[in-house]
This record gives structure tokens, C-alpha cells and sequence, in this order.
């Protein structure tokens, strides 16, 4: 099937509300938050309600458990759009972890509706100091103890708003026998604030979304009955796969909606700035700049809208979306020093956006995969193809 995408109206009006909402509500508060180092609650609980006002919140999810159901492409539109504020503030426009889709039983009312309501937040909690890229890695332990289990260990780097109701840990339960030798039993547990042995404490602070909180995650013996298993025991890495994937190709979406937003800010004063007798966008130094820009963001908004329709139609595979996620992040990097050099000492002064937007740019290439990661998954499955 070629591919072949044109918004839809219903996807213009989309794009046309998200981008107001986020020029109105988030851009006059993240250079406030960014030197406060935090959101403060009311900044954070008006985001979230006028974004439920207009029936952003929860976009992602589906519409029978009470999200506004947006399929794959609008969801690129959508996080596009988003991508173009600080991480600290958009996150305030909820888009829970689809792996809660996982959720049965009684787990739908405590934590799947609440969180789709904003009425809970939660975070995912995967990474460990000795487990960043390799996931399997992972050494914190959930022993079976009849019914119940008890989890040792920690994580840490795990973003979220505030301090999360609860956390989608991930733990090593056991060991199976493969083809590959030993292979590591994963299983996601929904853990509670307030469980006993289970702490929450504020990690490091990062020069990249300075604002947006990072928590380190402490499990001491923490207790739990297996009804807290999100999905099947030992399949962890089972029910978190699409949202990893998609994961990846929406953080592209997000740095091409930022790099869109740096190029605009470097194109007008290019056109208004003069030196010498002239606006500046005149001389070839800045004017390649500029065509560099838009052309490397071109090239990403086109890879990023063909790998998420793919991922619409079920045939997108892991090289494919680290390479929208590898050469989108990349991208931003270039981009955002590009329109700093393009300002001079200007772009580098707080009066400005551009320089928070340069430093949240770094991370980008970090989590959710490095693009030494991204780069090894996509020269894998190219090799793979040549395995006789």
C-alpha cells in the first residue's frame, strides 16, 4: 500500500485548537517554571483543566474508557503540536501510559478510569542506575511469597508530574530457559504511593526540562498481592512493547513541532536584524542557515508521518521507528544551535526561549532510547534481512 496522508478536517481543526491552546496557556508559564525549577500547583491544575475544557486530555487514549480515541496519525499532529512547549508544562496535558489498556478487574476503577479522568497520575518506572539502554538489565526483584510478592530494588530517571499516585514497575521475576541461552522473567507491577517500603524521593536536577520533575523510586520489601501484576506474570516487556514503540515515534513528532518552533523564531530575526546596511538574513552565513533548517525539518516531519503510518496500519518495525526517533532528535540539535548562532549572543540570553529550548534539545537524544540505541536496532534488523 503507498503512503499517502493529507490531514482531514477534523485533524486540521485539531492541530489549529492544540496550537492555540499551547500559544494561550503554556508558552507565558514555562520560562517561569524553568527558572523555578518546578511547576507550582496552580500553574500545573489550570493546564490541566482548560486542557480537559477542550478535550485534550487523554486524546490518546481510547474513547470507551474515556479518551477522545485519536488514531495514530492524529496523535503525531497532536504531539506535534504539544512538542513545541516545554516538557515541563505540556506534560500537564495528560496522555496516560497506554500499557494501563493492560488493566482488568478491579485495576480498570483504581487505576485505568481515575488516570484517564486526571483524577491520578502515574509513572513509568523501567530504569535502574545499572539498566538505562539495556533494559534487561534490570535487577530489582519481586519474589513470590504465596499469593503475594515482595519487591527489592530501585529505580531511577523516572519523569512524571508532581509526585505520582502510583508507579508501573518493572522487576525481575524469575529466569526461563531459551534458545539464547538465559532470558530474564519481566513482570509490571502497579505500586501505590503510600505502600509500605515503597519511597519516593526528587532525583537530580537536569539542565534539560529543569521543570519537569524526576523521582528516584526505593522498593524495601514492598508487599504485594499478585491482583497488582499489570497483565500476565512474566510478560512485562509483552504489554509495555507498543508503548515503547510508540513512544519513540512521538517524541520525533515532538522535536520536529520544537525545531519548527527555533527555525520561526531564527527566520524572524534574520528578516529583521540588519548589520551592515542590511537585514542579516540577506547574508549567505544566515540565509543557508535558514534553508538548512527548513529542509532537515522537512525531511523529519516525512519520515516521522511515514513510520507513524505504518505504525497505524500495523506493519512498522523497530528500526523504523528508531530511525524517526534517531534522525528527529538529531535534527533538533542542529537546529536549535543553528538558530542560537543565527541570534548571536542574543539567542543565548533568558530574555529568550532559545536557550532552554537548546538545552532541553540534549535530552532528547537520551531517553527513550540514546541514538547509539536507535542506531544498533536499525543496523540489526537491516543485517537480520541478510541471515541466511
Amino acid at each position: 500500500m503507498p503512503f499517502d496522508f493529507q490531514p482531514t478536517d477534523e485533524q486540521r481543526l485539531l492541530v489549529e485548537t492544540t496550537r492555540a491552546f499551547v500559544e494561550k496557556e503554556l508558552y507565558p508559564v514555562e520560562r517561569e517554571v524553568d527558572k523555578l525549577g518546578h511547576v507550582p500547583k496552580e500553574i500545573g491544575l489550570a493546564i490541566k483543566e482548560q486542557a480537559k475544557a477542550l478535550g485534550l486530555y487523554s486524546a490518546n487514549m481510547p474513547e470507551s474508557v474515556g479518551g477522545a480515541g485519536l488514531d495514530v496519525m492524529s496523535q503525531m499532529l497532536f504531539e506535534r503540536e504539544l512538542g513545541k512547549a516545554n516538557w515541563a508544562v505540556q506534560k500537564f496535558v495528560g496522555r496516560p501510559s497506554y500499557i494501563l489498556m493492560a488493566c482488568k478487574d478491579e485495576q480498570i476503577d483504581k487505576y485505568l478510569l481515575p488516570t484517564v479522568r486526571g483524577e491520578k497520575s502515574e509513572v513509568f518506572a523501567l530504569t535502574e542506575p545499572g539498566a538505562g539502554s539495556d533494559a534487561m538489565s534490570i535487577t530489582t526483584r519481586a519474589e513470590a511469597d504465596g499469593d503475594d510478592y515482595i519487591i527489592n530494588g530501585g529505580k531511577h530517571f523516572i519523569t512524571g508530574v508532581w509526585e505520582p499516585d502510583y508507579a508501573i514497575v518493572f522487576t525481575v521475576t524469575g529466569v526461563d530457559e531459551t534458545k539464547r541461552g538465559p532470558r530474564k522473567r519481566i513482570t509490571a507491577f502497579l505500586v501505590d504511593r503510600g505502600t509500605p517500603g515503597f519511597t519516593i524521593r526528587r532525583g537530580p536536577r537536569c539542565v534539560s526540562y529543569r521543570a519537569y520533575d524526576n523521582w528516584e523510586l526505593f522498593f524495601d520489601n514492598v508487599r504485594l498481592n499478585k491482583r497488582q501484576i499489570l497483565g500476565e506474570e512474566g510478560k512485562g516487556f509483552a504489554v509495555a512493547s507498543e508503548w515503547l514503540l510508540g513512544g519513540r515515534v512521538f517524541i520525533a513528532a515532538n522535536c520536529c513541532g520544537k525545531a519548527e518552533r527555533a527555525m520561526e523564531l531564527a527566520l524572524d530575526w534574520a528578516a529583521t536584524r540588519k548589520q551592515f546596511g542590511q537585514t542579516i538574513g540577506k547574508f549567505q552565513g544566515v540565509s543557508f542557515k535558514l534553508a538548512d533548517m527548513k529542509t532537515e525539518i522537512a525531511a523529519a516531519d516525512a519520515l516521522t508521518a511515514y513510520v507513524c503510518w505504518k505504525l497505524q496500519n500495523g506493519t512498522m518495525t523497530d528500526g523504523e521507528a528508531g530511525m524517526a526517533k534517531l534522525f528527529a532528535t538529531e535534527m533538533l540539535g542542529r537546529v536549535t544551535d543553528q538558530a542560537i548562532q543565527i541570534f548571536g549572543g542574543m539567542g543565548l540570553m533568558e530574555e529568550l526561549p532559545l536557550e532552554m529550548m537548546w538545552r532541553d534539545a540534549r535530552v532528547e537524544r537520551i531517553w527513550e532510547g540514546t541514538s547509539e540505541i536507535q542506531r544498533h536496532i536499525i543496523s540489526r534488523e537491516m543485517l537480520r534481512s541478510k541471515e541466511q
